[in-house]
């Protein structure tokens, strides 16, 4: 039995905003991921099927490893069709904003969007969303936000709408928010959800292998060079670390989403529970956090890369360059083990002496 754990009151207020107007727009942060095209597309999917006028606009183009889902070709991108994107949010008579818990994650959109007096409603599963929303699903102990927008369909009563390709969208975002069911997922409820969804009878194969196992030549390269010869252990620490500068990618011809899956592979070693990935984009370092057991990787991406997430898989953002994101990673190791910090400069002031 799934529970019901959204306030019937808000469940009322979506219903009779949904059922007020005819024209909605779907937004997602900033470089899409499974869980925001996931969640995005089978929302505008059923409520198409419900008879809205439905559109997401997304603000930069989907990774094309993810171009398999069912309406990514229907996408409006921002950065691609700016004026059609622009009329489509200030016509809409509401803005659904899923996976994202700051204006500021949806990049140019976020300008656009915050002077309008549209309902905003959010949908969500990141910590601490801002104030900017007037009507607000968020729930970070979810697995996902396509969990909850199976869960809005569910207390609406609008699980009937969602037909194969809806299930298929969300099932994408299940299972790459959870790293193929691996964590974040721990609730029994995930699998019934789940077990809903299959009954919509999705070929649930070929998705896994498509979004789990399927990588370009150039993409099996960079990551087998990232892992051969970037990839550093702190096996004291129970920690990896892997940085990939804009060199590196430019050698590989890496595309959005090349290396999705990499920050998740240190984890196979023995002894390391924790992982962390730094990537060099344009203007900003990705940093990408993955983790076992009861080891906290979201406090570490709040605290030191201006990001948060879930316990065992997190995200964030450094300023600077790519060397000072490094450092900033050491930091991280000398804050969390003290003693061990000290233990490795008394032996180097001990070899200095010698």
């Amino acid at each position: 039995m799934i529970s019901s754990i959204i306030d019937d009151r808000v469940i009322e207020r979506l219903r009779a905003l949904i059922n007020g107007v005819q024209r909605i727009a779907i937004t997602c942060h900033k470089s899409p991921d499974g869980d925001a095209l996931g969640s995005t597309l089978a929302l505008c999917h059923v409520l198409r099927r419900l008879g809205k006028d439905a559109t997401v606009v997304t603000p930069d183009m989907a990774p094309k490893a993810l171009e398999f889902i069912p309406g990514v070709r229907d996408l409006v991108v921002f950065t691609k069709h700016e004026v059609r994107a622009r009329r489509i949010l200030t016509e809409a008579q509401a803005i659904f904003c899923l996976d994202f818990n700051s204006l500021h994650r949806i990049d140019r959109l976020g300008e656009i969007i915050e002077p309008l007096s549209t309902t905003r409603v959010l949908i969500d599963h990141h910590l601490d969303p801002e104030d900017a929303f007037d009507l607000s699903v968020s729930f970070p102990e979810a697995s996902s936000t396509c969990e909850l927008v199976f869960r809005v369909l569910m207390q609406m009563g609008l699980l009937r709408m969602m037909d194969r390709q809806a299930a298929s969208c969300l099932y994408v975002g299940l299972l790459t928010d959870t790293g193929g069911f691996a964590y974040s997922c721990d609730n029994p409820e995930f699998y019934e959800i789940i077990s809903s969804i299959l009954r919509r009878r999705i070929d649930r194969v070929n998705l896994y292998n498509k979004a789990m196992n399927t990588f370009s030549a150039d993409s099996l390269r960079l990551q087998g060079y990232a892992i051969s010869e970037k990839m550093q252990l702190f096996p004291d620490q129970g920690a990896a670390l892997i940085v990939l500068d804009k060199g590196d990618l430019d050698r590989f011809n890496y595309n959005r989403g090349d290396t999705e899956t990499l920050v998740n592979k240190p984890l196979a070693i023995p002894g390391i529970y924790w992982s962390v990935f730094l990537r060099e984009d344009a203007d900003r370092i990705k940093v990408s956090c993955r983790s076992q057991g009861d080891f906290s990787v979201s406090d570490i991406c709040s605290r030191y890369f201006n990001g948060g997430g879930h316990e065992n898989a997190a995200g964030g953002e450094f300023y600077g360059t790519i060397d000072e994101a490094v450092q900033a990673f050491h930091q991280v190791l000398a804050d969390l083990f003290p003693d061990l910090g000290q233990q490795e400069q008394s032996t180097h002031n001990n070899n200095e002496e010698q």
